[in-house]
């Protein structure tokens, strides 16, 4: 018997319906696996669209659990259906989605045995998490299918390059992922929020965010005599200078857009006016519509500076991800599914999250499903250490992984509906 095989008969407490404790027990009997399984992906991260290790240990470890994986035209990342016996053709599917990338940061963990082994990559946002709770929601449920207790089907989304723009979710999509899919989850790793806990909010939990090169050009000349030519270092100062404060009387403060410049670039020597300037930045929006509207309003504004200072323009503007915006029956069945599994005397099991300035490309599958991304609790109880998304030395109290699956087996077969 392999270890796949003692780890589906230890989670297996009997064939009539499952309940509470079948279902926790289930979870438990793939929680040293699974922890294992993360470690794994912790030590060998692949950045976005390169995750073929990853991938293939996902699809070695659904085929031993007698599932049938669709590995994207990318050749990394893959779907996953799981139907229940008499499922009806067309019948709408709930969906649960993984990111499987890593980032392209050192890994600062330096004395934890599951640290990167790759320079200069890191798990280091809790995708691994992700990915290993989806697939533990595979496992459970699969052999739910088997004792005829999944009444409704499901498909497993794990997919690649949410790091990179345009974000994974649109290959996704391109290769008819949410075909069929009525309402669709997921969570997110949170070091705010305790392990046992997930944290909710109904409307935008993240934003839109774009990127945008705005390049200037002119003749150049002499600096003594910068009326004769176009002066670019004063009018990429003045657009550096006037844009984001001119976006933000634009457009309704409501919309909370942010336009922030991170690199500023032009000339090389102190007695010549250049012929070429660039600004580099990123547009951030609180809502959708004025993630909608902030194009149109930047060349607006973009025009009119130039103008002025006689410059030349071109703006490469680059979307993004518009933001998350959860729907409130799926966050009523998140919420539902936590506190009848987890609710004790402890203290709440779910609690209202901020609004993020963060982008996540889950937003594209709202687009075509209604449904909820959560915040997953990781931080131990006790500990004190302030830690970041997107920081070396990021990681997660694992006994969160078993949380995750249970609240998505749960979901699954008791409080999730299209």
């Amino acid at each position: 018997m392999n270890p796949h095989q003692r780890a589906e008969q230890a989670a297996r407490p009997g064939t009539r319906s499952a309940t509470r404790s079948d279902l926790r027990a289930r979870v438990r009997g793939y929680e040293a696996e699974l922890i294992a399984f993360r470690r794994d992906l912790h030590r060998h991260p692949e950045l976005g669209r390169q995750e073929f290790r990853t991938t293939r240990l996902l699809r070695e470890r659904m085929l031993a659990a007698g599932l049938t994986p669709k590995i994207l035209p990318g050749g990394t990342g893959m779907t996953v259906d799981i139907l229940p016996p008499g499922h009806r053709a067309g019948a709408p599917l709930l969906a649960f989605r993984a990111d499987i990338d890593a980032l392209p940061i050192d890994d600062a963990k330096t004395e934890a045995p599951y640290r990167s082994t790759v320079p200069g990559r890191a798990h280091a946002c809790g995708h691994d998490v992700h990915t290993t709770v989806v697939l533990g929601t595979a496992l459970v449920l699969a052999q739910a299918a088997e004792a005829g207790e999944l009444r409704q089907g499901v498909r497993l989304v794990f997919q690649p390059a949410e790091e990179v723009m345009p974000g994974g979710a649109l290959d996704v999509i391109a290769a008819g992922g949410m075909e069929g899919v009525g309402r669709i989850y997921a969570v997110h790793c949170d070091p705010k929020v305790a392990v046992g806990r997930i944290g909710l909010k109904t409307g935008a939990i993240t934003s839109a965010c774009d990127q945008l090169v705005l390049s200037l050009d002119g003749p150049g000349g002499h600096t003594a005599r910068p009326h004769l030519t176009t002066d670019l270092v004063t009018a990429i100062a003045r657009m550096a200078a006037d844009l984001p404060p001119a976006l933000a009387r634009r457009m309704d403060p409501r919309w909370g857009v942010s336009l922030v410049w991170g690199r500023i670039a032009s000339g090389s020597a102190s007695n010549v006016i250049p012929q070429h300037a660039e600004l580099a930045g990123t547009v951030r929006c609180l809502e959708l519509d004025g993630w909608r509207e902030a194009p149109e309003a930047l060349h607006e504004l973009i025009a009119r500076i130039a103008e002025t200072h006689r410059a030349k323009w071109t703006l490469d503007y680059h979307r993004g991800v518009p933001p998350v915006v959860n729907e409130r029956v799926t966050v009523e069945q998140l919420e539902a599914a936590m506190t009848a599994r987890f609710a004790s005397g402890d203290g709440p099991v779910v609690e209202t999250t901020e609004q993020s300035l963060g982008g996540e490309d889950f937003s594209w599958y709202l687009e075509k499903a209604p449904g909820a991304l959560a915040r997953l609790g990781v931080r131990a109880p006790h500990d004190t250490t302030v830690r970041d998304l997107h920081q070396g030395r990021f990681d997660v109290d694992e006994r969160a992984i078993g949380i995750g699956v249970e609240l998505f087996c749960s979901l699954a077969l008791e409080h999730g509906r299209v």
